[in-house]
């Protein structure tokens, strides 16, 4: 057999090759593997394999991408990074501008109660006389609500030999904060405040698809309540009406089984026939003025009140522990006097002045800065032993307002976030794969992209620190 190739010039001949037979062509390459140097056989080490890891960051550069991010070019952010182990902030953009902290504003309510509150909440104060008992509201938010189990309050109330008087007469706020949206009147999260909340100030209504009647608790508004088979626009199942407590239920919302939290409209007439209806006793109304001496009646312990304002970011819980406090340093429930009794007691020594108004946050005439909030939590972190402080916020993936950011096998976010249409912060601890604790504050205002996206962008920047640092 003949293998024909196509002629090749030899560069050192001026002949050409002619065809080739196969014969040929074997002894060619066996001439030529033998003048090769021979080498020992080695079977190459495998080279490990490992997962990419992200790039090591300086601060410096850090910062840059906080500055350069295309998500926050809109919008107004800022960010403040404190080091606990060197005393030192290591990171400052626009830090010493005032934002709208939104539920941010908690952290200094929470601090509040910290310097002021004792162990317990006092529930209310009462004295006798004769055969009466008066009490006066302390602003706890804890009795009779729903979601709590312990009653000691009502069981007080309920077995007291003596008639029962109520008097409002310690209260000097109004029931919606300044600032708040008016239009929220229907949300629970813009329950009113009171002197001695009630059922936690709201209406609860449950039931499930094919209901045409919801179930309502508190028993005593199951009369003030209609329902509408017609379509709502709204798609709310619950409306009430702005003035009044008539409540109006549209069962043709429903999609799944529900539980929906309506804000009652709040007076003293409205407290003492809830409380004369579940104490199942008459409680009446007077206007006497608090003095001393009188009794204090404790009921829940206080980290109840911390852990759900800050974890499930209770705006109710909030208020009314501004006014608990109020309570206890004036004897009058007062969330100005309050406030400017903390700023001028325990936060003069603040960086920034705040500009603080409500227990909550639900006020955007609420202002602080970054750096601000970083020296508020530091306060904390010196006042509550780790575990306890940890313990009383919401943990990155594990629960709370950040229960779906930061998911890891260990955590490494503990804070608060503040959300308010076209605003969005979080600030609190981030722990460092190399053991380090830092405090941030990481806030953005006048955004109209969705939120979402600004929350995916914090969680990228927040978590390189963690990784990197």
């Amino acid at each position: 057999m003949i293998l024909r190739l196509p002629p090749f010039k030899n560069p050192f001949s001026k002949f050409y090759y002619q065809p080739l037979t196969l014969n040929c062509i074997f002894l060619l390459y066996f001439l030529a593997c033998s003048c090769q140097t021979s080498k020992p056989t080695t079977t190459p080490t495998p080279t490990p394999t490992t997962a990419a890891l992200p790039p090591k960051f300086t601060y410096k550069q850090l910062q840059t991408q906080l500055e350069q991010s295309p998500v926050f070019a809109q919008n107004f952010t800022g960010f403040a990074l404190y080091d606990l182990d060197s005393s030192k902030m290591v990171i400052a953009h626009n830090a010493d501008k005032y934002f709208t902290p939104a539920s941010n504003t908690k952290i200094l309510t929470f601090y509040a109660g910290l310097k002021i509150l004792k162990d317990s909440i006092p529930a209310f104060r009462y004295t006798i006389q004769h055969d009466s008992l008066v009490f006066w509201g302390t602003g706890d938010p804890t009795l009779l609500h729903p979601d709590l189990l312990n009653q000691r309050a009502w069981q007080f109330l309920k077995n007291r030999p003596e008639k029962l008087f109520f008097s409002a007469s310690n209260f000097a706020t109004i029931p919606l904060g300044p600032g708040w949206a008016w239009d929220d009147y229907n949300d629970y999260y813009s329950t009113e405040r009171s002197p001695l909340p009630v059922y936690g100030n709201i209406v609860r209504f449950t039931g499930k698809p094919g209901t045409t009647k919801a179930l309502v608790n508190p028993r005593y508004f199951k009369a003030q309540v209609k329902t509408d088979l017609n379509f709502n626009a709204s798609n709310k199942l619950v409306g009430r009406e702005y003035d009044t407590n008539k409540f109006t239920f549209y069962p043709k919302n429903i999609k799944k089984k529900f539980e929906v939290d309506v804000p009652f409209k709040q007076t003293p007439e409205l407290t003492i026939k809830l409380l004369s209806d579940t104490l199942q006793r008459p409680v009446k109304l007077v206007k006497k003025r608090m003095l001393r001496p009188t009794q204090t009646f404790y009921a829940n312990p206080v980290d109840s009140l911390y852990k759900r304002m800050m974890v499930e970011s209770d705006n109710m819980f909030a208020e009314h522990l501004l006014l608990l406090c109020a309570a206890t340093v004036f004897d009058s429930l007062n969330t100005t006097l309050i406030i400017n009794h903390v700023k001028k007691s325990y936060l003069s020594d603040l960086p920034d002045l705040p500009n603080w108004v409500d227990g909550s946050g639900l006020s955007r005439f609420n202002l602080i800065t970054p750096r601000d909030l970083v020296v508020v939590w530091q306060k904390i972190y010196q006042e509550v032993p780790r575990n306890r402080l940890f313990s009383l916020l919401p943990v990155g993936g594990k629960s709370g307002t950040l229960k779906d950011n930061y998911k890891a096998d260990v955590p490494f976010v503990f804070g608060k976030t503040g959300s308010l249409s076209n605003n969005y912060s979080q600030s609190g601890f981030i722990i460092t794969k190399s053991g380090k604790t830092y405090i941030f504050a990481f806030m953005n205002n006048n955004f109209t992209k969705p939120t979402a996206e600004i929350r995916q962008e914090m969680e990228r920047l927040v978590t390189a620190i963690h990784l990197n640092f």
